[in-house]
């Protein structure tokens, strides 16, 4: 076997965005290849995912990605990677769901006297399955259903939230999603509905191997070349779970050499590129939460100014050729959006254009027209 390949940091970052589709869009008009491409879209802020999906495509708008959603049925919303909502492409769900429901369990768990034994959580599961089988519900509605099919310790207030306090069984949704349970429904109202994803699983259930393999190479496609200790952290998983993985998988894998540090990429696919693309990044976005080395995509002052306590999201990105330069945010009024564009370094007048024409197409999916201005950002990070 040969050296490995070398590649430098910036011919990483370009074959990111290209995967990405954020040098050219990503072909198509289906929503949900943008999700697959980027291995998921952070959905905790619905308009933010929307905004994810379309900055990847041509011509999708909002309301082409909620069309998607609740009309064509090509996305689902469901609990994730980190066990956080995501638009997921549908096709797909079969995949996502039998190798998150292989992860091992989140050592992020209640006290003691709050948890739900395995058994209980079986039960939960199970009493959800049976309540959204042919409806949807609302939280409040669900808990009634799982009390009365469970039994009144599933309705014990034990979990601390939001400055009051979570019935025991709402501890047990994100498994209930990744055991195909539970997914989320059109709002009614104001109200977040759950519903039932069995239209989208039809029976079929990929072995939990296949599976695996499948999120490491997709996971790999969308950000590598990567380091097992890349993969846990974007799973939220062990760091000796996550190196086993990736030793059991070792054939279908390549080292490459990222300015001599190794990683990881999928066998054969090795290439890089440096194409120059000004970019503007949401809340939340998968690209700036899901790339590592955090050091080297939030480079210098982008760490202090675009990182909240060493968390990325929380603040919406500029991107110059894949890396963090600055910060951004939007006001709208009507058919007019106002953005504010803070970037860490002066731009020069190529980057500028391409900054205009960034916040063009932030105007179309939003169905409006945006008007850019530099100066400081002042609205403080999303919790």
């Amino acid at each position: 076997m040969g050296a490995p390949v070398s590649l430098t940091w910036a011919e990483v970052c370009g074959r990111r965005m290209e995967r990405h589709g954020l040098v050219d869009p990503l072909p198509g008009d289906d929503p949900a290849d943008a999700a697959a491409a980027m291995a998921g879209a952070h959905a905790q802020v619905m308009s933010a995912a929307e905004l994810s999906l379309g900055l990847r495509m041509a011509t999708v708008t909002t309301s082409g990605v909620r069309e998607a959603l609740w009309e064509r049925g090509t996305l689902v919303k469901t609990f994730g990677v980190r066990g956080t909502v995501h638009l997921l492409a549908a096709r797909d769900l079969p995949l996502w769901l039998q190798a998150l429901s292989a992860l091992p369990p989140s050592r992020n768990v209640p006290e003691p006297s709050a948890r739900l034994t395995p058994g209980q959580a079986d039960e939960v599961v199970e009493a959800i399955a049976g309540a959204l089988a042919n409806a949807e519900l609302t939280v409040d509605e669900l808990g009634s259903e799982v009390v009365d099919r469970a039994g009144s310790w599933a309705g014990d207030l034990v979990m601390p939230a939001f400055q009051g306090m979570w019935p025991r069984w709402r501890q047990a949704m994100g498994l209930a999603a990744h055991r195909g349970a539970l997914c989320f429904g059109r709002g009614r109202g104001q109200a977040v509905t759950y519903a039932s994803p069995r239209r989208w699983l039809d029976g079929r259930t990929p072995s939990t191997e296949s599976a695996l393999t499948w999120l490491l190479e997709t996971y790999l496609h969308a950000y590598g070349p990567a380091t097992p200790s890349h993969f846990a952290q974007w799973l939220a998983a062990p760091r000796p779970w996550a190196a086993d993985l990736f030793a059991s998988c070792r054939p279908g894998l390549e080292e490459v050499l990222v300015d001599g540090r190794a990683m990881w990429v999928r066998a054969g696919d090795t290439g890089g590129a440096r194409r120059r693309r000004v970019r503007l990044l949401p809340y939340f976005d998968a690209y700036a939460v899901g790339c590592h080395p955090r050091s080297l995509l939030f480079p210098g002052p982008a760490g202090d100014r675009a990182l909240s306590r060493g968390q990325a999201g929380n603040l919406p990105v500029l991107l110059v050729d894949g890396v963090v330069a600055g910060v951004w945010h939007h006001r709208r009024s009507g058919r007019r959006v106002d953005v504010t564009v803070e970037p860490l370094a002066p731009l020069r007048p190529g980057r500028r254009r391409q900054l205009d024409a960034a916040v063009e197409r932030l105007g179309a999916v939003l169905e409006a027209t945006a008007a850019a201005r530099l100066g400081k950002v002042t609205v403080g990070p999303h919790a």
